[in-house]
């Protein structure tokens, strides 16, 4: 099929499907981004961009480094990346010509980093990630997002609320550049393990799941360098939903699939949901931050857990 062009960006092969369950060709993820470019741009403006592609006859992949073709009017911004010992060079999308050019790239997830490229290890929002069990477990993620929403109450503290786009919900809390990011990452724990205290019997926040008992993970491993789904951005899973804000008072009225790249356009009806539901950036209390400085970090508590098990089961 014959392509066309946008803002400078030539198409192609719009009537190929995404997935063979995606429920959506190429050209619904290009007029789907292009309808909702006013609203995603603002998330993902000034960031470095990890994007997860699917290519045809290829297994999907998540991109950092941009490819050796990438148009010079794409920007970019180099990090050093300690843990693989070079230098990444990433996109940042900040206008509709490079999210369009995205877009043309198969790229169907947008993953932006907590930071902006000028300090990407400081992160502008405190995030926990709400994961259930299995799919079906939508309800037991609203009641915990109701344990998280006062666990930042009783802190003094308000955030946003999306579907991920899979099968939970991430908390967004807006916060100001007074905190460092180890004391961001205590906060989320703080906030994290409190919410599980409110009621343990449907949180946890047991980072090896064999623990997790049934109970929805609180994740709150998202900081430093982090990065996590934009709001509005397309999930490469069947029928290609979109993580997508939700008012806190219409929760347990959704389901993530709900909003798909073919519905979501249509529900948001003209407004900004996530730009209106976002509180101004907030100062994380000290207490919260003390809190949390007692709290092991998880994947480290994991990893020597890990090794303890292994040891005993050898003394086995």
């Amino acid at each position: 099929m014959a392509g066309e062009e946008r803002a400078g960006v030539e198409l192609t092969n719009l009537d190929q499907p995404l997935a063979s369950d995606a429920a959506a060709t190429k050209r619904d993820l290009v007029d789907y981004l292009d309808a909702v470019a006013d609203r995603i741009l603002p998330v993902l403006a000034g960031r470095p961009l990890t994007v997860l592609r699917v290519l045809r006859g290829r297994a999907p992949f998540m991109q950092k480094n941009v490819p050796t073709y990438t148009p010079d009017w794409v920007r970019t911004v180099a990090i050093w990346a300690e843990s693989s010992h070079r230098e990444i060079r990433y996109a940042v999308c900040d206008d509709r010509r490079t999210l369009l050019w995205l877009a043309n790239q198969r790229a169907v997830e947008y993953h932006p980093a907590l930071g902006l490229a000028e300090d990407i290890y400081r992160p502008t929002h405190l995030i926990l990630d709400l994961d259930p069990p299995t799919g079906e477990d939508f309800a037991a993620v609203v009641a915990v997002a109701g344990l998280v929403r006062q666990a930042l109450r009783d802190a003094g503290l308000a955030g946003a609320v999306k579907t991920s786009g899979s099968r939970g919900v991430h908390i967004f809390v807006p916060i100001d550049d007074s905190a460092p990011v180890d004391d961001v990452a205590a906060a989320t724990r703080a906030l994290a393990a409190r919410a599980e205290a409110l009621d343990p019997s449907i949180a946890t926040t047991a980072f090896i799941v064999a623990d997790r008992a049934g109970k929805v993970f609180v994740d709150a491993t998202r900081a430093g360098g982090a990065t996590v789904a934009a709001a509005y951005s397309p999930r490469l899973r069947p029928d290609t939903p979109v993580s997508f804000p939700v008012a806190w008072s219409d929760l347990d009225r959704v389901t993530p699939a709900d909003f798909t790249v073919r519905t979501a356009v249509a529900l948001l009806e003209g407004r900004d949901p996530w730009a209106e539901a976002m509180p101004a950036p907030q100062r994380l209390p000290e207490e919260l931050i003390a809190h949390g400085r007692t709290i092991p970090v998880a994947r480290v508590a994991a990893m020597h857990e890990g090794k303890r098990r292994a040891r005993a089961r050898r003394g086995d």
